[in-house]
């Protein structure tokens, strides 16, 4: 058996079932009976108190109609939880797409959203049949934060408009340069009651939050507030006013027009919905994890996503993903499974049924006051200061982040975010590497009883002029290949052996191994016989494949092995 089969044969990659069989499946076959129903039932309930104001919030900041947001929670939550790969995650639409959406509908429209939605749960189903959803998890934490805190400045600025009651003279501009003046030439406009029902909201919210947590304190501030501003018969925008209410049932479902030329003019969208879409549905499953003790399946969550998406679009809605702030609701309230979140869809069905023509009073100053908070709550607080007392590179990685998200745009933002903590890692990794030179012993029994009888290095201790010893610790890659070359350019043509110990080597790359057959032909060419030791059969076969085979190089176990066999042929 090669190399290669044998480490396959030691961690042998798991199955199509084990990566996509949906937790569902798995739960109902562990056994389901009535109490873990009851609490499933309540855990649903809950979540949709929580969703029911949220999912038409974030519609109405996206630029489509609250019933969208409701619709979007519904088919999206359902089959997120049917289908996904976590226990716990609640599907719908996010804050975090608040931006990408607005941006997407200003410039092809409500059917270039569809589309590019439509798109992007392709993309997403994709990603997860790759088996690509693991390499997710590596975008760097800062950038996380960055984003999430750049999105959450834009949805604040989106807000001001309508939790200030303003009139402007012409369409909202989009980008945040150009919003905030026009923002500041209708202040004349402010609207008192508006921005009392506002303080309001947020008043509500936070308060309940501190005195009674488990209390759905958004529902409660949108009911009393609209209650207040019906009896008071305040001059306020309302959901009425602006979108004729809400439709009390689901739309039937239809494809999105799609010609070439629009799916070209979107697909730049549909990566970016596909992008932030795996991102925060891994983060929430994450955040679920840590919750519960449980352990997600990233690749099957990612179908689940995708397919909630594509069918989202197609009944009207606008983008899903997990989300953080309803699937925490859900494992605080004791849902047992994934059909706690799909009870939660069912739940807000039978709201849009009853309540639709209630939904109308909603004043817009409340739902930009729920807004207001969500988007302090993405303020990361305590993970930003963090990043600024702990490392200074990575703050800079998060303010290039953050400042790319509010001022540029959200994709790009990532993308370079990405790049950044990418070059920082490598950077750190290359400084950890070191190349200690000791010095062999001359007598095997100068062993040590603690190292298992094998030749400790202590330079301090009698050694062989003939032979020199190289320790390489840490990651030898391409960062630090250059480095290690040079320590090991510099060999004396007095030494008759040269021994380099690869024990405390983590990883080997092609540019470390063609470094290494680099440092074999010079030893050659002086007539210094090469060993290494402490090779792993992974790097073994990396520096063998670039041509440190048997002919230029001899392999040990250990430093004692390799002594004890150049002594015997000098």
């Amino acid at each position: 058996m090669d190399m290669r089969a044998q480490a396959d044969s030691l961690s042998p990659r798991p199955s199509f079932s084990d990566l996509f069989t949906p937790k569902l499946v798995t739960v109902l076959r562990e056994g389901y009976g009535l109490a873990r129903f009851k609490a499933d039932a309540f855990a649903g309930l809950t979540v949709a108190i929580v969703a029911l104001p949220l999912s038409m919030a974030i519609a109405i900041a996206s630029g489509a109609s609250p019933g969208a947001g409701i619709v979007t929670a519904i088919i999206g939550g359902f089959l997120v939880s049917a289908l996904g790969g976590s226990r716990f995650q609640v599907g719908g639409p996010a804050g975090a797409f608040i931006v990408l959406v607005a941006a997407n509908i200003a410039r092809h429209g409500y059917d270039g959203m569809l589309l590019a939605t439509f798109m992007a749960g392709l993309i997403l189903t994709a990603i997860g049949f790759l088996r690509l959803g693991t390499y997710i998890k590596y975008i760097p934490h800062p950038v996380t934060v960055g984003f999430t805190a750049g999105i959450g400045v834009i949805i604040f600025a989106s807000q001001i408009k309508d939790l200030l009651g303003l009139v402007l003279s012409g369409a909202e501009p989009g980008p945040i340069l150009e919003k905030l003046p026009a923002l500041t030439a209708a202040l004349p406009t402010v609207n008192p009651a508006a921005v009392g029902l506002a303080i309001a909201t947020v008043a509500i919210i936070l308060g309940l939050r501190r005195v009674r947590p488990h209390w759905p304190g958004m529902l409660i501030a949108v009911a009393a507030t609209a209650v207040a501003a019906a009896l008071l018969g305040l001059p306020v925008e309302t959901i009425q006013t602006r979108f004729g209410g809400i439709s009390g049932s689901l739309p039937l479902p239809s494809l999105p027009a799609v010609s070439f030329e629009k799916v070209l003019a979107v697909l730049p969208d549909a990566i970016a919905f596909a992008l932030l879409g795996a991102i925060e549905s891994l983060l929430s499953a994450v955040v679920a994890d840590g919750m519960t003790g449980r352990r997600h399946r990233s690749n099957c969550e990612l179908v689940a996503q995708g397919v909630a998406n594509m069918a989202s679009a197609l009944f009207g809605g606008i983008c899903v993903t997990g989300t953080i702030a309803r699937t925490a609701t859900n494992v605080r309230a004791g849902a047992h499974g994934p059909i706690a979140g799909m009870l939660h869809a069912v739940f807000l069905l039978v709201f849009l049924v009853v309540a639709a023509p209630l939904a109308g009073y909603i004043p817009l100053a409340t739902l930009a006051g729920v807004l207001a908070v969500v988007a302090w709550n993405m303020m990361e607080k305590h993970a930003i200061t963090t990043l600024f007392r702990t490392s200074r590179a990575d703050a800079v990685v998060f303010l290039a982040t953050f400042l790319l998200t509010v001022f540029r745009d959200l994709t790009e933002a990532i993308l370079i975010g990405v790049v950044m903590g990418a070059a920082i890692f490598i950077d750190r990794m290359a400084k950890m590497i070191s190349v200690e030179q000791h010095r062999a012993f001359v007598e095997a029994d100068k062993a040590d009883d603690s190292n298992g009888g094998r030749t400790a290095f202590d330079p301090g201790l009698a050694s062989d002029p003939d032979v020199v010893v190289y320790r390489i610790s840490g990651a030898f890659f391409f960062g630090s290949a250059a480095t290690v070359g040079a320590v090991l350019d510099r060999i004396a043509d007095q030494h008759k052996a040269l021994v380099l110990d690869f024990s405390a080597v983590a990883l080997l790359d092609s540019t470390a191994a063609t470094t290494m057959a680099g440092v074999a032909r010079k030893t050659s060419g002086r007539n210094v016989a090469l060993y290494i030791v402490g090779a792993t059969p992974r790097i073994r076969h990396e520096l063998q494949t670039h041509g440190l085979g048997s002919g230029a190089a001899r392999y040990f176990a250990h430093l004692d092995d390799a002594l004890a066999a150049h002594r015997a042929t000098a």
